[in-house]
């Protein structure tokens, strides 16, 4: 007779920022991706270039899952270190997904896309965390390091 084997519930990161950014930003997105799949998590970002391709770069290349939310009809438009990619069609629209499917979302930088997923996460009570993003909104947890964004993640899932 098979066994059942019930598994901690794992947990499950959105990264949000600008789809182009300098180094700089690039490497702290990267550091994010890499200690959610570190710690065990499974990373969505819009699938795209800058800070989500820099966070599923990380998460992969730590043996981690990478969704990517895309925007187009296409799953070739991901970014190569995406492992699942979903072609929802629906443009901006699919920033609901991305802070929907999350139990945390963590922003880096970011323009107005990454505006607008931090006002639906904090609409829909989740809780977000920013590093060198969009400045006094109320709700958003500021962070000064990908460690710090992370860990605050985890305490505020558990």
């Amino acid at each position: 007779m098979p066994t059942t084997h019930h598994k901690e519930r794992k947990f499950v990161i959105s990264v949000i920022g600008a789809g182009s950014c300098d180094k700089d930003i690039y490497g702290l997105a990267e550091e994010v991706g890499r200690l959610i799949a570190q710690k065990g998590g499974t990373l969505i970002t819009g699938g795209l270039g800058g800070v989500m391709e820099a966070a599923s770069k990380g998460a992969k290349e730590a043996g981690g899952i990478t969704v990517g939310i895309l925007p187009g009809f296409s799953k070739e438009d991901a970014n190569s270190f995406v492992t699942i990619p979903v072609a929802t069609g629906l443009s901006h629209a699919r920033n609901i997904i991305v802070a929907r499917s999350a139990d945390a979302v963590i922003a880096v930088s970011g323009e107005y896309g990454t505006l607008s997923e931090i006002a639906i996460a904090l609409k829909l009570a989740k809780p977000v965390i920013g590093i060198k993003t969009w400045e006094n909104i109320e709700g958003v947890i500021k962070a000064g390091s990908a460690e710090e964004a992370v860990n605050r993640a985890l305490q505020l899932i558990k």
